[in-house]
């Protein structure tokens, strides 16, 4: 899949953001391992803990649909440069693997790549897997 339009799918996906308190709109596209594309945006909440990330949106919709080995994440916000994955979101993107790439985009139309392992360098990992 070309990059650019897993892109194109995250920033069609932001436009779906429920962000009535930060007005901050965030989507993302998920590609999988079978090249199946799962979307997600962000949907705020009142009580701000409530809240979830464009990115986990897509992932727990991939893995809800049976998928659990991912290639690459592009996030779009709705500002003029690109935004990067909070932690949280960052957390559950290294559980399904270190070699997936991410790709951060905003209006501008210039995104950044990086590898989640660079995103995620110190990872919470249980006992049992050090």
């Amino acid at each position: 899949m070309d990059i650019v339009e897993l892109i194109k799918y995250a920033e069609e996906a932001s436009k779906k953001a429920y962000a009535p308190y930060s007005l901050f709109k965030v989507g993302a596209a998920l590609l999988t391992s079978r090249d199946n594309i799962y979307a997600g945006c962000n949907v705020e909440n009142t009580s701000y803990g409530l809240t979830i990330c464009a990115e986990r949106v897509a992932i727990f919709k991939a893995v809800s649909e049976g998928e659990q080995e991912f290639k690459a994440l592009a996030v779009f916000s709705d500002s003029i440069d690109y935004c990067f994955p909070c932690g949280a979101c960052r957390q559950v993107l290294i559980e399904f693997g270190s070699d997936m790439q991410v790709y951060m985009a905003g209006r501008s139309g210039k995104y950044k790549v990086m590898n989640i392992s660079e995103l995620m360098p110190c990872v919470f990992m249980r006992k049992e897997e050090i």
